[in-house]
């Protein structure tokens, strides 16, 4: 399916007791009021507290303290949330330069343990009390995370977030892109579809330092933002919005540079406040090891080799008859669009994921899974869904709806943003995992519907593609709402072989469990997000055995 979006303007598996954790300081689970927004944060600590970048001894620590100068924070790790059997500590830096966020390394911790952490000021203050978790070294029967998508802070609350806080019943949280987004106030969600007390900071499209780092300081003043920062640590990978719509390496769809100046310097400022807000490291590429259960590879998508994307508009414009418009689409199908030299991941990030594949198998490693940004999956539009475009639906969405239709019939996947445009590419990764005999697992957002897939590569099994509906981002429905979501997810997945499952209607997270036995992934549906709630309207399975390379429904 293509992938819709609006055009760039004119020019635990040791659960904690819940007695524990609902008594960590700074936000009470499920009740804090969202604050109201304005253009200053205060001083002090501003953003409760975050964690990252898990190892079996050591992981990454934020918070934001804002003072008139340089501060230096204390940071104590303890064992229990009382604070006293403390294990490790140290210091952090929060500075102007660095948006008052500071980060640092806690180590010489153990293996497979949930932790308790604060930073103290130097006049006594203190901020939230945060919990993470180690990741676990050699046998491992069990691991579990919450995997999130594309929240938009206009359309509504983050019910995803303060579900997985709130249940608690994972290990790990694993955020693949679109943490935030770029647009002005009114674009995406237009003034229609904004909720009235989501409002954004700085209301202009954010294009410069500044604007990135108020736009995060928005983001992350939501309370169910703070509390799954606060209750787990997250891996994360950004996407293109936390730059600009449809990003590459040298561009971006929503990049004008006669108005908005060079695109290095943009995406240097995107990057920079990213690695400042988030409890990441600046590798663009990492691995993290599960025991002897699974490797997770986190790979870049977006910004790090990317070609720019093709565009199935600009295959078939000026092309007046349908015969021209197939003739077109059909050349660009057998000569540009399979071009064995384009790139998605880059030269150096291809071979370092062939040589982590190879050496996760030889380890005796049972899972090999991609937390990355877009769909591996090969989907095509089926024609029938060209009839389901409303009448009220804008210009360019029934443009698209058309052209992606066209691109069906000719033997062409719609989405040229994800793996579906760089075939070549897709190609080498499978032939990678092939080559290493993995046993391979995809994790993708981005399209704010939910997918399950079987991969495969020239007639042989690859593995399978567990892709999670966004937290708050509209899916399918608000632009095909001609059709039932039954009937056009039941359309999606006849059309599309490969394809087991979809949901392109609702609004949620997806928890994957990983044991030595099988992988699941459950797709989790909230009741809704424009009232802040964390009601379940449902939810569903799918499995893959290992060795399998399939679902099973």
């Amino acid at each position: 399916m293509i992938k819709i979006e609006p055009p760039a303007p004119p020019a635990a598996s040791t659960a904690l007791s819940r007695r524990n954790l609902f008594k960590l300081g700074g936000l009470a689970a499920a009740t804090a009021s969202t604050p109201s927004f304005a253009r200053s944060f205060g001083t002090g600590f501003t953003h409760g507290v975050a964690s990252g970048e898990p190892g079996p001894d050591k992981v990454m620590l934020w918070t934001r303290f804002v003072s008139d100068q340089d501060v230096w924070l204390e940071f104590q790790v303890s064992v229990t949330p009382e604070f006293d059997k403390m294990v490790a500590g140290g210091s952090a830096k929060a500075s102007a330069e660095t948006d008052w966020c500071a980060k640092a390394w806690a180590d010489g911790l153990r293996e497979d343990r949930w932790y308790y952490y604060r930073f103290v000021a130097p006049d006594g203050s203190m901020s939230d009390i945060g919990r993470t978790r180690t990741l676990p070294a050699g046998a491992t029967q069990r691991f579990r995370m919450a995997v999130l998508s594309c929240s938009n802070y206009g359309f509504g609350y983050f019910n995803a977030y303060a579900h997985a806080a709130e249940t608690n019943d994972v290990d790990l949280a694993v955020h693949l892109g679109d943490y935030i987004y770029e647009y002005n106030r009114g674009t995406y969600p237009s003034a229609g579809d904004a909720h009235p007390d989501r409002l954004l900071w700085p209301e202009s499209e954010i294009v410069a330092l500044a604007d990135y780092r108020l736009r995060y300081a928005t983001y992350r003043s939501d309370p169910d933002l703070r509390r799954i920062h606060q209750l787990l640590p997250m891996i994360s990978v950004w996407d293109d919005h936390e730059s600009a719509n449809d990003s590459w390496k040298d561009g971006a769809q929503n990049h004008q540079p006669e108005t908005e100046g060079d695109w290095e310097v943009r995406k240097a400022a995107a990057k920079r406040v990213y690695r400042e807000w988030m409890p990441v490291s600046d590798e663009p590429y990492a691995e993290y090891q599960l025991g002897d259960l699974a490797t997770l590879l986190r790979l870049d998508t977006r910004l790090e080799g990317r070609e720019k994307q093709f565009n199935i508009g600009d295959v078939i414009q000026r092309k007046r008859s349908s015969e021209e418009m197939g003739a077109a689409l059909a050349a660009f199908r057998d000569g540009a669009y399979r071009a064995k030299d384009r790139e998605l991941l880059g030269a150096s990030q291809q071979a370092w994921l062939a040589d982590r594949l190879m050496a996760s198998r030889k380890a005796g490693t049972q899972w090999q899974v991609l937390v990355q940004q877009v769909l591996m999956g090969e989907l095509f539009t089926a024609p029938q869904l060209a009839e389901a475009v409303p009448d009220s639906a804008p210009d360019f969405i029934r443009r698209r709806v058309q052209a992606s239709t066209l691109a069906g019939g000719a033997g062409l996947p719609a989405n040229m943003d994800a793996w579906d445009g760089y075939p070549a590419a897709r190609a080498r990764v499978f032939e990678a995992s092939l080559e290493a005999d993995a046993n391979l697992i995809s994790l993708a957002g981005d399209t704010h519907n939910a997918w399950g897939f079987d991969l495969a590569h020239s007639g042989e099994k690859v593995g399978v593609e567990f892709a999670t509906h966004s937290v708050s981002s509209p899916g399918l429905e608000s632009y095909l709402g001609a059709i039932s979501p039954q009937d056009l997810s039941r359309a999606i997945v006849s059309h599309n072989a490969p394809l087991k499952y979809a949901d392109t209607s609702q609004r949620g997270y997806m928890v994957v469990e990983l044991t030595p036995e099988r992988a699941s992934a459950e797709f989790r549906f909230m009741a809704g997000i424009r009232q802040r709630s964390t009601c379940l309207a449902g939810a569903r399975r799918i499995v893959a055995s290992a060795g399998s390379r399939a679902i099973a429904i």
